[in-house]
Order: C-alpha cells, then structure tokens, then sequence
C-alpha cells in the first residue's frame, strides 16, 4: 500500500486506530466524553532499514508493513495526506507490537 509519504531516517508511517465506543450499562458514552489520543496504530510505511547501533536490530526486524503497534501517547508528528490522518514516529516511538 502506497500512500505517497516515505520515511526518512529511522521514522514509521502509522495509521492510528480509534478506540472503540464505549457502552456502560447500556448507555452509549460519546466519544468526545472519552477519546483520548489513539496509542495503537497499524505501520503504513518504513523508513531507513539500518541498524540503531552496531550489534543491534534493523527497523524491518523490529516491524513491517501491516503490523498493528502501540505507540508512544505524545511521540510523533501528525500528518495529514488526502483524508487521511497518519503520525510519523521515530522508531524509539514504537512501543510494542500486537500480536493476536
């Protein structure tokens, strides 16, 4: 999937995820009563593929393309490309990846 945004450096693409609505006992809580910044993402794209340091592991041993990640709460910078909202992290950024 191709969206026309290439990480530079050592930067990932992520599409965040927004969390489900809440029901409580029946009642449907609005979103803006508890949305907070997304912190799961799924990885749209890739940046530079070397390793943090010497000895270490390279971005693309870490994550690829699909993988949905938890991120960290302020980290990145928001980009809008079209309609769609994504954040450009650094890869110390990148928490976890969710395996299901």
């Amino acid at each position: 999937m191709s969206v026309g945004i290439k990480p530079v450096d050592e930067r990932v693409l992520i599409e965040p995820m927004e969390e489900e609505e809440r029901n409580v006992g029946g009642i449907i809580i609005p979103d803006t009563a508890t949305k907070e910044r997304p912190q799961m993402g799924k990885v749209i794209a890739l940046g530079d593929d070397v390793p943090k340091k010497e000895g270490g592991k390279k971005l693309s041993e870490i994550v690829k393309v699909g993988d949905k990640v938890i991120y960290a709460k302020y980290g990145g910078t928001e980009v809008k490309h079209g309609d769609v909202e994504y954040l450009l992290v650094s890869r110390n950024d990148v928490l976890a990846v969710v395996t299901e």
